[in-house]
């Protein structure tokens, strides 16, 4: 009996030794958390963006970033608030959907420590409608929908003073507000909405101008529904954009680097067609 729980023992611990020494090998030689290869150091970097275009064009160059050891985890929101709080206070990276005078007023505003990287693309700023085919079929008192935010609210009327639908003061204005209005003749009555709602009630106005990334989500085509559209000579570039503390740092740079390629301006003019344009 004695000899048969020894020989019991003796095979158990023969088990128990060779599992131990039969361990997994789909991780060795690669440090903890890299998917670039052996040896591949990789770094993971958080983008917040616009559905469109923008999360569009960073999922494009996501497979070249990889490749290079960059991890791309594409962040979005559908506000203009929170990707650059979120950036300020280091919930995120970087993230990609406004433009300089904007980004100086949220700066100003806000007091965010930020700082742009590059630009990328412009998205020219639309006049669209649902009631009328033309500025010319405005009626009296008609109600006109514009961002409510400064920078965009006076684009869009320099936008609407450039087609001859109102004067400025100053058309060049980049924050001109209704008070620069010198002339309206038709009493246009001017409503400031914020830019994501403005697709969604054009049903309840007579004419809204729209950014076109909202215009893009709704299912508007910029170059064939607006009415008019601004031109690609303005000073509206869609940035990258990080904090002074991280914009100089490989990944970042890297990111800049594949979003100003000959391979990005090409996705750009193939998906887009003229809605939205490459500033490069």
């Amino acid at each position: 009996m004695k000899k048969w729980v020894l020989a019991f023992i003796s095979l158990t611990l023969v088990v128990v030794l060779a599992a131990c020494g039969n361990k997994p090998a789909e991780n060795a030689g690669e440090p903890e958390g890299n998917t670039g290869g052996v040896g591949t150091e990789t770094v993971t970097l958080k983008v917040g963006a616009s559905p469109e275009p923008h999360s569009k064009i960073l999922a494009h160059v996501k497979p070249a970033l990889e490749q290079e050891g960059v991890i791309l985890e594409i962040v979005e929101f559908t506000d203009y608030i929170l990707p650059n709080t979120q950036v300020d206070s280091k919930e995120i990276d970087a993230n990609f959907f406004q433009h300089k005078p904007y980004l100086d007023n949220e700066i100003n505003q806000r007091g965010l420590d930020l700082a742009p990287v590059i630009a990328v693309h412009i998205e020219p700023l639309g006049a669209y409608s649902k009631k009328i085919e033309s500025v010319d079929e405005l009626k009296e008192g008609s109600v006109i929908a514009i961002p409510n935010d400064p920078s965009n609210g006076g684009r869009a009327l320099s936008l609407l003073a450039k087609n001859g639908v109102i004067k400025l003061s100053d058309e060049n204005k980049l924050e001109a507000t209704a008070k620069d209005i010198v002339e309206n003749p038709k009493n246009l009555k001017f409503q400031e909405v914020e830019a994501a709602m403005l697709p969604r009630m054009l049903d309840e106005l007579d004419l809204a101008i729209i950014n076109t990334n909202y215009a893009l989500e709704a299912g508007l085509d910029p170059t064939k529904d607006a009415l008019f559209i601004e031109d690609k000579e303005n000073p509206y570039a869609n940035l990258l954009v990080a904090r002074p503390d991280n914009k100089d740092s490989d990944a970042i740079q890297k990111l800049a680097k594949a979003l100003t390629s000959e391979d990005v301006k090409t996705f750009i003019e193939e998906e887009y067609k003229g809605a939205v344009l490459p500033a490069f």
